[in-house]
């Protein structure tokens, strides 16, 4: 792989690495909510575990992407 497809694979990765942080982020500024104004435990570990298994969910899918991107399978629509 030359430079050229090294530095266009990067910026392929930008996007998917950007939108992935801004959503863990509104997870956890969510989950740090729902901590701090409930009174109940039980209603802290039920709907706490929600915004955590979704930012977990959100890291793999990206995790997935990049994979696929250094992979050179830009395209997923190509699949279908």
């Amino acid at each position: 792989m030359n430079n050229t497809e090294s530095n266009n694979h990067r910026r392929k990765m930008i996007a998917p690495i950007i939108i992935s942080g801004i959503v863990v982020i509104y997870y956890a500024v969510f989950f740090g909510l729902l901590i701090t104004t409930l009174e109940s435990t039980w209603m802290k570990l039920l709907l706490g575990i929600i915004p955590i298994l979704l930012a977990a969910t959100m890291i793999f899918v990206c995790v997935v992407r990049i994979k696929e991107i250094k992979g050179g399978e830009e395209d997923d629509l190509s699949q279908y």
